[in-house]
């Protein structure tokens, strides 16, 4: 499907899930994806799993989406991001549109504040596939598969 190989995102949750309170508690405190490589406990968890030094800074950027948003999901679904959103029935769609229309990284900083407030059940591979190549499209994806599955109320 892809030209390139992706990271084994499930391996990086594995590790990620494995930390001890103290660093997952130092990710966890930054309030944008870039005060992430200010960390050191950042490197050692993407090192291993394809983060390598001199990096384009978009690929920087797409392993500090991953970790920031991380700490805010429950891996346990079949679902994308915008279906589990929908079925959690904490989000508005409103708040969804206003991710869609904000810029970086204050987009990803709004994903993170409702995935904060819902703990959606999904599918990490699905999520982080989309979080990896996020782009305007994604986001619109992630607004079309809310909207289609949010139960009207």
């Amino acid at each position: 499907m892809n030209a390139k190989k992706l990271p084994d995102f499930t391996a990086l949750y594995s590790t990620w899930d494995n930390l001890k309170p103290g660093p997952k508690a130092e990710l966890r405190r930054v309030a944008t994806p870039d005060e992430l490589m200010d960390l050191p406990v950042f490197y050692r968890l993407v090192s291993p799993w394809g983060w390598v030094s001199g990096m384009k800074p978009w690929d920087k950027a797409r392993w500090a989406r991953l970790v920031f948003l991380m700490d805010h999901i429950t891996v346990a679904g079949e679902n994308g991001l915008g279906k589990s959103l929908a079925i959690t029935s904490k989000v508005n769609e409103k708040r969804l549109f206003q991710i869609v229309r904000a810029d970086s990284p204050n987009d990803i900083v709004q994903l993170r504040r409702v995935l904060k407030q819902a703990k959606p059940k999904v599918n990490w591979e699905k999520m982080a596939e989309q979080i990896w190549y996020w782009s305007p499209g994604n986001k619109r994806n992630l607004l079309e598969d809310f909207v289609l599955n949010v139960k009207d109320k």
